[in-house]
C-alpha cells in the first residue's frame, strides 16, 4: 500500500459495492418487468434482446460498484492489476454470456421463421452457442495473460483423438446439420421411413431426431438413420394432398347418376369438414369391374396428413346415408359353398374323396360391406 487504510477508505468502498449492488437487484428486477411486456408483443426481437441484457447489465453494474471500491482503497500496483484483470474478466465473461444468448436466439427466431412451426431445430443453436462460448473463453484467458497459443495446439492434436473416438456422435451431428442445411425435413413436417416409424417431427438436435406419432409417443431417431434411410415427407413439395377413398356400387346403378351425387357429398365434405379444401375440385374414376360390384376411386383433397382420418370418416357417413335416400345400392358378396358326400364304402374297396363345388366365388363369409 502506498499509504494506511483509514476509516473513509472503507466507507467509500463499502458504499461503493452496496450502491453496485443495489444497481444491479434493480436493474435485474426492471428487466424482469421489462421481458413480461417483451412477450405480449409479436416481435420475437424484443424477448431476445431482454433476455441477453439480463445477464450484462446486472453484473455491469456490480463490476462497476467493484471497481470504484477498489480504486477507493490504497492498494498496491500488483494488487491493484490483479483485481482490474479479474473484473475485467468477468465482465468479459458477463458478455460473452449475452452475446451466445443474443445469437442463439437469432438462430432459433430464424430456425422458427423459415420451417413456420413452433419447434426449434436446437442443433443450430447449441452450436453457435458453443461457438461464442469458446471465442469468449479465449479472449478472457487472453486478457488473463494466459497464452492461448499452445491451448489452440493442445486443442487441435486432442480434437483429433476425441474425433476418432466418437466417430458415430460427430456422423450424427453432420447428418443433423446436412438434413437441416438441404431443408429435406423440418420440424413440424410429417414423415414416414422405409422401417415404418413415422410422425410429426419435433426437434432435430446434435444426436438425433425426435418424431411425435399420432399415439403422442416420441420416436428418437439417430440422424444417420434418418439421412441414409428412404422417407416419405408427407410435408413437400406441399402440405396439401390427396386422400383416394375406395367405392363400389351395383351393377344396376345409373353409373352419371352416381357420379353426380358422389360429387355433391365430396363438395360438402370439403366444404363442412374442419381439414377440407373447399377448392378442390372433385375427382370419380371408375375402373374395375367386380364380381359383385362395379368400383371406383373418389379422390379428395386434405389439409395436411392427420386431417385425412376425419375427412375419410365424415365421407364415408355422409355417403352411405346418400346413397341410401337416392337407392343406390352398395351389394354385400356371398358364397355359395356346396360339399356332397359319398356312400360308405365296402369293406377292401378303395376310399374316394369328397367333391367340392364352389357355385360362387366372392368375399369370405359374414363380410362387412364395404362402401
Amino acid at each position: 500500500m502506498n499509504r494506511a487504510l483509514t476509516l473513509h477508505d472503507l466507507i467509500v468502498a463499502g458504499i461503493a459495492l452496496a450502491a453496485g449492488t443495489a444497481a444491479a437487484l434493480l436493474l435485474r428486477v426492471i428487466l424482469r418487468w421489462l421481458g413480461v411486456r417483451a412477450a405480449r408483443t409479436k416481435w420475437s426481437g424484443d424477448d431476445i434482446i431482454v433476455d441477453g441484457l439480463r445477464t450484462i447489465v446486472p453484473w455491469s453494474a456490480l463490476t462497476g460498484g467493484a471497481a470504484i471500491a477498489a480504486s477507493a482503497l490504497p492498494l498496491t500496483a500488483r494488487v491493484g492489476r490483479n483485481v482490474t484483470m479479474t473484473l475485467t474478466a468477468v465482465l468479459i465473461l458477463a458478455a460473452t454470456v449475452t452475446a451466445a444468448r443474443v445469437v442463439a436466439g437469432m438462430v432459433r427466431a430464424l430456425a422458427q421463421s423459415r420451417s413456420g412451426v413452433a419447434g426449434s431445430a436446437t442443433i443450430f443453436v447449441n452450436i453457435t452457442r458453443v461457438v461464442v462460448l469458446a471465442m469468449g473463453f479465449l479472449v478472457m484467458l487472453e486478457t488473463l495473460g494466459v497464452s492461448i497459443a499452445p491451448l489452440l495446439t493442445a486443442l487441435g492434436v486432442g480434437g483429433l483423438a476425441v474425433a476418432l473416438a466418437l466417430q458415430d456422435t460427430l456422423a450424427n451431428l453432420f447428418a443433423g446439420v446436412h438434413i437441416l442445411a438441404s431443408r429435406t425435413v423440418q420440424p413440424g413436417h410429417y414423415i414416414k421411413l422405409s422401417s415404418g416409424e413415422e410422425g410429426y417431427v419435433v426437434d432435430i438436435n446434435w444426436r438425433n431426431t425426435v418424431v411425435r406419432t399420432l399415439s403422442d409417443n416420441l420416436v428418437i431417431i439417430p440422424n444417420t438413420k434418418l439421412s441414409g434411410t428412404n422417407m416419405t415427407n408427407f410435408h413437400r413439395p406441399e402440405q396439401h394432398m390427396s386422400l383416394n377413398v375406395q367405392v363400389g356400387v351395383g351393377y344396376d346403378s345409373d353409373l352419371d347418376h352416381v357420379e353426380r351425387v358422389t360429387t355433391e357429398v365430396v363438395k360438402n365434405v370439403m366444404a363442412d369438414v374442419e381439414g377440407g379444401l373447399p377448392d378442390h375440385e372433385p375427382l370419380i374414376r371408375f375402373h374395375t369391374f367386380g364380381d359383385s360390384r362395379i368400383g371406383f376411386t373418389v379422390i379428395l383433397g386434405v389439409g395436411e396428413f392427420s386431417d385425412q382420418y376425419r375427412i375419410r370418416h365424415e365421407f364415408i357417413k355422409r355417403l352411405h346415408r346418400r346413397y341410401r335416400s337416392e337407392g343406390i345400392s352398395v351389394p354385400a358378396p356371398r358364397r355359395i359353398v356346396s360339399v356332397h358326400q359319398t356312400e360308405i364304402p365296402q369293406p377292401g374297396l378303395p376310399i374316394p374323396g369328397p367333391r367340392v363345388a364352389a357355385d360362387a366365388m366372392t368375399t369370405p363369409v359374414n363380410p362387412t360391406p364395404p362402401v
